[in-house]
């Protein structure tokens, strides 16, 4: 299908450096050219039907159709051209959300052992994302060589993320020096990855407030107030038609706010990514059919609700919003309870981390450690400490394949930061009470991690919060009493040149794109990029925003 629209391309493309990079990164399977040309072929065949189109058809229908081809053949030439760049550089800011760890991993690996190729093996053993996959690359590909791997992941790193850069150079220091020096470089390396990540964030926070006002000023408030104009344009002569509310509510300025919301979420330093849940997981439908039965019943619920209570235009309206919106909430729900559960889990980590440190200060081993630690742990990290304690006892297991083995204490706990602690728990098992003060340390460490994801969720909360209320009340509140006065304005449906019949529509479309699009950004923004997430947030936002919408119809019109 790529060589078919890539040969639909006249011309020769020059393929530039990074979007090759971004290629390999996403695992694309045709060549970088195919995937380049066929976007800008795309955009040929699309003007040439537009141009066919234009010739031979008349009419506001063949208009808004050919328009409509137009749009979307540029769109998708957009999308390959700047979308993939941009989809790999989400995908290097999700794998950057690991650095603190796999940094504080590094460092307890040189703690534990005073190698830079062990420490380098230790952390690619305990984390299970890409970045740590590419520390054990770098390994592999060092192994026979005076090279541990450190200084080429690191730079390989270092352009995107220069704190990590720096933090891994110490950590290879530190284990060259002496053992007396050896304590100070590595805690510079936890701090400089610390210190990092928490300036990047503050800065992109601090940044964040133009941009943003921006969306909020061109994206909801001057779209929704140009539509309250729409009557009186019409009444002085202006030519508002079926194509241009179509063309600029339903495709133009959506596209433009999909722009912009990418833009800015291109813009956010490293993030901390959400616990990604598999769909394997026991506690997620393994079908999407209860999902969809549950689209098809609250669409057809809305449809029928909506013709019935606002008007025969508002029907489309209502079955999409609660359709879509429902759909998305029953599918993604059961992930987000997981991942609730997940949160919690690791919110434990670090008191449970100091109470086994400690014990091992005492000369106590970590199987005594764990026991008497869930007693001094908040739920459910305790419920998953006496897990793995009685699952030790009974199978005489160690303590990596208490937490991590088949039907461990941890399987259904898809946690990357609890399976670093229990990969470490398990070294410190075969190390003994010299290992206390690495397992203290960690504890000290994820609390840090903690802090700082409470500070940028902080800082960023007051726009973000903004975003979210916009998207599921606000705009749909000001969309809905639009319409209505608008009608009011132009006499309903006996303005023919804006009848409500259109104008509802097509505000309904522009506010659930909005409820969509605005609650992703302030999702990405707040939590980072994540697929569930972003679903199950935009379906309640979906659902939010068609019944705020229908009901500010109704209450406006009996006001007015």
């Amino acid at each position: 299908m790529a060589g078919a629209l890539a040969a639909a391309y006249p011309g020769s493309t020059e393929v530039p450096d990074e979007y090759r990079r971004a290629c390999r990164l996403l695992s694309l399977s045709p060549p970088p050219e195919t995937v380049l040309t066929a976007s800008y072929g795309v955009a040929v065949a699309g003007s040439l039907l537009a141009a066919v189109g234009v010739w031979m058809l008349r009419g506001p229908v063949a208009t808004t159709l050919v328009f409509g081809v137009l749009g979307l053949s540029l769109g998708i030439a957009a999308l390959g051209r700047y979308g993939v760049p941009f989809a790999a550089e989400a995908k290097r800011i999700r794998t950057l959300g690991a650095a603190p760890s796999l940094v504080m991993t590094l460092a307890l690996g040189a703690t534990l052992w005073p190698s830079a190729e062990r420490a380098a093996a230790f952390a690619g053993r305990a984390g299970d994302g890409r970045l740590a996959a590419e520390l054990e690359r770098h390994r592999q590909r060092a192994a026979g060589t005076p090279r541990s791997g450190l200084g080429t992941f690191a730079s390989a790193w270092g352009d995107r993320f220069p704190a990590l850069e720096r933090a891994v150079g110490l950590v290879e220091s530190a284990t060259a020096a002496p053992a007396e020096e050896r304590p100070e470089l590595l805690g510079r390396a936890r701090k400089r990855i610390l210190d990092g990540t928490r300036d990047e964030m503050a800065a992109f926070a601090s940044s964040l407030r133009g941009p943003a006002t921006g969306v909020y000023a061109f994206g909801v408030l001057l779209p929704l107030a140009m539509a309250s104009l729409l009557p009186a344009a019409a009444a002085a002569g202006v030519p508002v038609t079926a194509p241009v509310l179509v063309g600029s509510y339903g495709i133009a300025l959506p596209a433009a706010l999909l722009v912009a919301c990418c833009w800015l979420l291109g813009r956010r330093p490293v993030a901390f990514p959400p616990a990604t849940i598999p769909r394997s997981h026991p506690d997620v439908p393994a079908t999407a059919r209860p999902s969809v039965a549950a689209g098809v019943v609250a669409g057809s619920g809305g449809w029928v609700l909506a013709d019935a209570l606002v008007a025969a235009w508002a029907a489309p309206v209502g079955a999409l919003g609660a359709g879509v919106g429902s759909a998305l909430v029953v599918h993604y729900r059961p992930v987000a309870e997981v991942r609730d559960r997940v949160t919690a889990v690791e919110a434990g980590l670090p008191e449970a981390l100091s109470a086994v440190g400690r014990r091992l200060d005492r000369g106590h081993s970590v199987e005594a450690a764990l026991v008497e630690t869930a007693d001094e742990t908040p739920e459910p990290t305790s419920s998953v400490v006496d897990a793995a304690v009685a699952r030790q006892r009974q199978l005489g297991v160690d303590i990596e394949g208490a937490f991590l083995g088949p039907g461990g204490a941890l399987a259904e706990v898809p946690s990357q930061r609890a399976r670093r602690v229990a990969v470490l728990l398990d070294a410190a098992a075969t190390i003994g009470p010299p290992a206390g003060e690495a397992v203290t340390t960690m504890g000290e460490h994820v609390a840090a991690l903690r802090t700082i994801e409470r500070e940028t969720r902080r800082d960023l909360a007051q726009i973000t919060e903004t975003l979210s209320n916009t998207a599921a009340l606000f705009g749909p509140l000001v969309g809905g009493a639009t319409v209505a006065l608008a009608g009011s304005m132009g006499g309903g449906e006996r303005f023919a040149a804006v009848p409500t019949a259109l104008l509802g529509p097509v505000v309904g479309w522009y506010v659930l794109a909005l409820a969509v699009l605005l609650t992703a950004l302030s999702t990405g923004l707040h939590r980072g990029l994540d697929r569930a997430l972003v679903a199950y947030r935009a379906g309640l936002a979906l659902l939010s925003a068609t019944v705020t919408f229908l009901v500010a119809v109704v209450a406006t019109g009996l006001v007015v």
